[in-house]
């Protein structure tokens, strides 16, 4: 088994290794982790880079001292380790004053307050170096149909991108934005809930070229959605801008466990189509440690996303190289879907000549189950 490499592209965020397991029904099991620390061991095991919000650096209300302070901690932590820092995020979700979101809340001021703490942090993400800077807007969202008018929220939402895109290009920044959706959790229905809705909100910005995305895979499941069909759909896009990666059992809460953990078919997959679908960016794990862990645990967690990433890039390539694989696919007639369906330069009306027999061809089989469960042969490591 081959162990995880720079050159894996593997990344954490400051918030996963550093989770000390707070629950709505328990309070923290383990001592709030030094960044530096984080850096230092995710370094040793292998990581690439690592992630952060605002205030997994510096507290909510850092004096501009005690920010330049934290902030030059971890600089040289992660100039010393060797990483990089690929994404910074915002977080508009926790502090009390955000309980209505952040650029959708009804509260003008908050709006405003909102803008200003994320210019802060993209001032902040280009002086680090990084090229993405995610949203998550948790708190953007309602439980109740009257409280909220969805279509002047979607405004306000679309006037906070178009001021904050407007920014980076007025400040030459190198920064693209990603937005990371979610159904529900905290708020009852958050607002641009899957990758579909995500696109369609890019298309009505002033700067959609800016825009894309950063899907995750519980975020995606928890609605009972084909994560690899909706990465497929953002790569089609050119929207796939990062990525969240971790496990998840299906339409539940947001379980966030160590990539691979949770539907494990469904990661077989995700890792197919990151690995051949042209993506080029971190395999960014967006997890949390079990409260059952202590911090030998952390670590054990965080490992493991690594190796289960590289078991699963293990079996979908030699499934993807395997001959019998390959006449299975052909069988399939996935070769077939690739191509066009009226050929260049065909008419209509040599389409409507055509001469074909529907009774017979109902009758052919399509041959799906003997590829899936070739799939399933090298997912389950009875193939190599």
């Amino acid at each position: 088994m081959v162990e995880p490499s720079r050159e894996d592209l593997f990344t954490f965020g400051l918030w996963t290794v550093g989770w000390q397991g707070v629950d709505v029904f328990g309070t923290a099991v383990r001592e709030p982790l030094d960044p530096v620390v984080a850096v230092t061991r995710l370094a040793e095991l292998g990581a690439y880079g690592v992630t952060f919000h605002d205030n997994d650096v510096f507290p909510f209300d850092a004096t501009p001292a005690e920010k330049s302070h934290a902030i030059g901690r971890l600089r040289q932590a992660v100039e010393g380790a060797g990483l990089v820092i690929p994404m910074v995020t915002t977080n508009l979700f926790s502090h009390p004053v955000f309980r209505d979101g952040g650029f959708t809340a009804n509260d003008r001021a908050v709006r405003r307050f909102a803008l200003r703490k994320v210019l802060d942090n993209l001032d902040l993400a280009a002086e680090l170096g990084a090229g993405i800077v995610v949203f998550w807007g948790g708190r953007d969202g309602a439980e109740s149909g009257a409280a909220k008018d969805v279509r002047a929220a979607l405004d306000r939402y679309k006037e906070a991108f178009d001021i904050l895109t407007g920014y980076v290009l007025e400040q030459g920044y190198k920064l693209r934005f990603a937005l990371e959706p979610k159904p529900n959790e905290p708020r009852g229905d958050i607002l641009l809930p899957t990758i579909g809705h995500a696109l369609a909100f890019i298309n009505e910005l002033e700067h959609p070229e800016m825009v894309g995305l950063n899907p995750e895979v519980g975020h995606e499941e928890m609605s009972g959605l084909n994560f690899a069909h909706g990465l497929a759909q953002a790569l089609w896009h050119g929207k796939l801008f990062h990525v969240d990666l971790n496990g998840q059992n299906g339409p539940r809460f947001d379980q966030d466990l160590r990539f691979g953990a949770g539907n494990a078919r469904g990661a077989f997959w995700t890792v197919d189509i990151l690995e051949s679908g042209g993506y080029q960016g971190p395999r960014h794990f967006d997890f949390k440690p079990p409260r059952t862990e202590d911090i030998d645990g952390v670590w054990e967690s965080a490992a493991g996303c690594m190796r289960n990433y590289l078991i699963l890039r293990d079996r979908v390539r030699a499934f993807r190289a395997d001959p019998e694989v390959l006449a299975a696919l052909s069988a399939a007639r996935l070769d077939e879907l690739a191509q066009a369906t009226l050929a260049p330069g065909e008419t209509l009306t040599s389409l409507r000549g055509e001469a074909f027999d529907p009774d017979a061809a109902a009758l052919r089989g399509l041959a799906f189950e003997k590829l899936d469960q070739l799939a399933l042969d090298y997912l389950y490591g009875v193939r190599r």
